[in-house]
């Protein structure tokens, strides 16, 4: 009663209750949302899970048809896992893998292209477009538009199959601090369901543009709160290299004196002129004595786009400069080939008039190779693209990565879905893998090695706060979990004593297919899932 009365008068009791709880200012009254939305509802009641009987397991010795997994309530960890008899042959197979984690994925600017308050949102041309465009939209963000979509984003993110993510929320002069709140509401209304790692992020310039000193100050001001356990930054929005190099000093220096782990938008071009600043983050972090002054909190640098114009020699160097950093490199395909490559040569150009046959019987694809270079924006359609190449930055040179969907439904990437197995299926076809164990590589990406890149252990800790623990130990944890095998999400295959964070892919009714390998799960995951977060059952 009380909140529907004061709602008449254009107050949102939760937002201030909300604000008060965590120390944040309360939204001024001239932000009243003029078109209201649906806010986020009760979600239902959890019931804990005390088996899973009939479950294919990966790697099991091929003897072992199945196996039954044992829970014991309250206890989050997995009790047992012991052979169990072979299932009727008219029962679809199904799977049990580790769940899924989004190392990357913006929680305000989901779903824009959904909403009816961002309906006259143009269509990107370009990178430059899509920023425009997604700050004329932050003009019209409110609560309940900034929870509503919040809780879409989860909705589909945790059905899926997603136990931990890590959520960028911004702060800067036009949304003030609205997303960290909404995103502090949210994590609290979820944290049953999955460990929502929120990151202040600051997509705005700090050290450029009039609003600069205000953005700075509101992401200092959100960073310090307790329930934001990241930062994150966008270097390459400053209007010039010196300040991006200042941008990326600056978020160092706060991330390392309020002890929180650190996210970069980084490199974000194909533009072989371009200076990369992956070199002045590395320097940055060990001149900041990183791994020292801020144990246990990761580095992930997301895009990176840049990189993958890189030489031999450059990528060797890389490996050298990261070394015993706790770098992960953050591979985002969905939006990566869709915004790079823009340009002069990205629009497929009309067809050129056909020649006379009196001058001219050659085809066009007989054209010389200087005919097409002197003529390749105006006749050839050949764009540029740009992904990191995460399977082999990580086999092949030794580098920890991951994958992730990044945004979902507005400019920057208005396809795909909330799945990170969407991205693992892509990557079959980016990367050319085919391979059971390319396969298994590609569900770690968005599963286990996805969750060590945002800092959490694969182990019986995998969560936050009362839910589990972030990863400790620092460096030193992480080297001697390598020397284990462990790093990296330890696989693909669940142990007893393994926190129950999974997911069961399969089943159905009879005659339908199930799934019994990692290669199906990652080529077509399917629909039917059951999602489980710390013992208990969650979608």
């Amino acid at each position: 009663m009380a909140a529907a009365f004061l709602a008449t008068h254009g107050i949102d009791l939760q937002a201030e209750l909300t604000a008060v709880q965590f120390g944040l200012p309360a939204l001024p009254s001239s932000t009243a949302d003029p078109h209201p939305t649906t806010t986020t509802a009760s979600l239902p009641p959890l019931h804990p899970l005390t088996s899973l009987p009939s479950i294919h397991l990966p790697s099991a010795p091929p003897t072992i048809t199945t196996h039954t997994l044992t829970l014991t309530p309250p206890s989050p960890l997995i009790t047992s896992l012991h052979p169990s008899p072979t299932p009727h042959p008219s029962t679809p197979p199904r799977i049990a893998l580790p769940s899924l984690c989004h190392p990357h994925i913006h929680l305000d600017k989901a779903y824009l292209y959904s909403s009816h308050l961002f309906s006259s949102l143009p269509p990107p041309t370009t990178f430059a477009s899509a920023l425009s465009s997604t700050s004329r939209a932050k003009t019209l963000f409110h609560p309940s538009d900034l929870l509503t979509r919040g809780t879409w984003l989860l909705a589909e993110s945790s059905a899926s199959g997603v136990t931990h993510l890590r959520a960028f929320v911004e702060a800067d002069a036009t949304v003030g601090l609205a997303c960290v709140r909404a995103g502090i509401a949210l994590r609290a209304q979820w944290r049953a369901r999955c460990a929502v790692q929120l990151c202040v992020f600051a997509q705005e310039p700090v050290f450029s543009g009039a609003d600069g000193d205000e953005n700075r100050a509101l992401v200092e001001e959100a960073a310090g709160v307790a329930e934001v356990e990241a930062l994150g930054s966008t270097p390459y929005v400053e209007a010039d290299p010196a300040r991006a190099r200042r941008n990326v000093a600056w978020a160092v220096e706060l991330a390392v004196r309020l002890r929180k782990h650190l996210d970069f938008h980084l490199d974000y071009s194909l533009d072989e002129a371009a200076e990369p600043l992956v070199w002045h983050v590395l320097r940055t972090l060990r001149a900041e004595e990183w791994a020292r002054h801020n144990p246990g909190r990761t580095v992930c640098l997301g895009h990176c786009t840049r990189l993958t114009l890189f030489s031999g020699a450059e990528w060797a160097r890389l490996v050298a400069e990261v070394a015993d950093l706790p770098v992960y490199f953050i591979g985002l395909p969905t939006s990566d080939l869709f915004m790079m490559g823009r340009g002069a040569a990205s629009t497929c150009p009309s067809p050129s008039p056909s020649p006379s046959p009196s001058t001219s019987t050659s085809s066009p694809l007989s054209t010389t190779t200087a005919d097409k270079t002197e003529h390749q924006h105006s006749e050839w359609y050949d764009p540029p693209r740009g992904t990191l190449p995460v399977p082999w930055m990580i086999r092949s040179l030794g580098l920890r990565a991951a994958l992730g969907v990044n945004n979902v439904g507005n400019a920057f990437t208005p396809w795909g879905s909330a799945d990170p197995l969407g991205v693992a299926a892509l990557g079959v076809g980016v990367y050319q893998v085919g391979s059971e164990e390319e396969m298994e590589l590609l569900y770690e990406c968005v599963s286990g090695r996805a969750r060590e890149a945002i800092g959490f252990v694969g182990e019986e800790g995998a969560g936050i706060g009362d839910r589990g623990r972030v990863m400790e130990g620092g460096e030193e944890g992480v080297r001697a979990r390598e020397g284990k095998g462990e790093v990296g999400g330890r696989g693909v295959l669940l142990r007893e004593g393994d926190r129950a964070d999974l997911v069961v892919y399969g089943g159905g009714r009879p005659g339908e297919r199930g799934r019994s390998t990692v290669r199906e799960v990652v080529c077509d995951g399917g629909r039917e899932r059951v999602v489980v977060f710390g013992g208990w059952r969650v979608g």
